[in-house]
């Protein structure tokens, strides 16, 4: 697909001819200095936004904030000559391409097609991974930010979690010790322009090095649909290397929404309601993205417990990717004081997390413990859980 050009007119009344005799697609030309046409609703930012200066006076003022906004569109500017002033300061506003009378179309062409190769995206989406608890109260929230935190401790890690919890209240921003100024809802209504550099201006970040998305301090009346939460989804994968979505449980039409996951983890506990739920929901997942990509985790796990875990993935039809010790201290611990307990800490559990990590990742750690009789109980106290459903 050739770029969009906008040019912003000029003296010169032939430019616009100029660019489209060339072959190159001119969207569409606005007034010298209206960067709020570039910002409305529904429109997209342009690849291109050529600037002709002969004649006027300095750069607009208002270029730098919106290069800060649309870090994807290449400037090119057109100027009677390289003053050294000018090109200092349009350095600064992030301009790097400059075409200088006498006008030449190979030129200006070449100068295009440098600033559009400079934006051309070259990086594969990041990994998606979305946790939802089969019922209030599981841990869904508590796995979901813990697998995040080992994941942005990596090194050169990229990583952001958007809490999904928009109707009721989400806990990632609680779990973390963080302070946000804005919400997933502040994304989600600014889907339009929702670049790198906005995106900057919503999240915090948050230890060990992750950006939130949290959800709003006070339920939404707004619905986000599925269609709005991919799109979110995507803009995320398109800037990060890892996406980790806390989803609430409590909404189903959300399930319409996770085409770009990698992986989409339920979590449960070995309570029959709880395992009841997961099979309801795993069943759903599958007609839409098929059994490769689903998984479950078992949150509090008790190796005396009725049902164990070759109970669950047999009634459910998902296999455990991880069963997460039960440690109330330690998670109560944690939260109270807003820090997630993989870090610096080397007990059982976040241990157990950090492989779910890594696993996840597709990262196979070399000293990764054998199944043992307690994380596999292979026929352990059977109660047909399949006949009560």
């Amino acid at each position: 697909m050739p770029p969009s050009i906008i040019l912003m007119e000029s003296l010169d009344r032939h430019l616009a001819s100029l660019v489209r005799s060339s072959g190159l697609a001119l969207a569409a030309t606005v007034p010298v200095g209206d960067f709020a046409a570039l910002d409305r609703p529904q429109t997209r930012p342009p690849d291109v936004l050529l600037m002709d200066l002969r004649g006027q006076v300095g750069l607009p003022p208002e270029l730098s904030a919106f290069k800060r906004r649309h870090k994807g569109t290449g400037v090119v500017i057109i100027a009677s000559q390289l003053d050294p002033g000018l090109m200092l300061e349009a350095m600064r506003a992030g301009v790097t391409e400059w075409v200088t009378d006498p006008l030449s179309m190979p030129d200006l062409k070449a100068a295009i097609e440098r600033v559009v190769g400079q934006h051309t995206p070259t990086q594969a989406p990041g990994q998606v991974f979305a946790f939802m608890g089969t019922k209030g109260g599981v841990g869904a929230t508590t796995v979901a930010v813990n697998v995040a935190a080992s994941m942005a401790s990596e090194p050169d890690a990229q990583v952001v979690m958007a809490d999904l919890h928009i109707a009721n209240y989400g806990d990632a921003a609680l779990l973390f010790g963080a302070e946000p100024r804005f919400s997933v809802v502040d994304a989600i209504e600014n889907a339009h322009r929702l670049d790198e550099a906005f995106l900057d201006t919503l999240v915090v970040r948050a230890k060990p090095g992750i950006d939130l998305l949290a959800s709003p301090e006070r339920p939404s009346s707004s619905h986000a649909d599925a269609l709005q939460i991919r799109s979110l989804i995507e803009v995320l994968a398109k800037n990060y290397k890892a996406v980790i979505l806390d989803v609430p449980h409590s909404d189903m039409s959300l399930l319409d929404a996770f085409e770009p996951a990698t992986a989409i983890v339920l979590v449960v506990n070995q309570e029959l309601p709880t395992v009841r739920r997961a099979t309801k929901i795993a069943g759903l997942l599958r007609q839409r993205y098929g059994k490769e990509r689903l998984s479950l985790v078992v949150t509090r796990y008790d190796a005396r417990a009725e049902i164990g875990q070759d109970d669950i993935e047999r009634v459910v039809g998902l296999p455990v990717w991880a069963m997460l010790p039960s440690d109330y201290r330690l998670a109560i611990s944690a939260a109270n004081v807003g820090r997630p307990l993989v870090i610096d800490n080397k007990t059982r559990l976040p241990m157990v997390i950090r492989q779910l990590a890594q696993q996840l990742r597709g990262v196979h750690p070399n000293n990764a413990p054998p199944e043992t009789k307690e994380t596999k109980r292979v026929g352990a106290r059977r109660l047909g859980l399949a006949g009560l459903f």
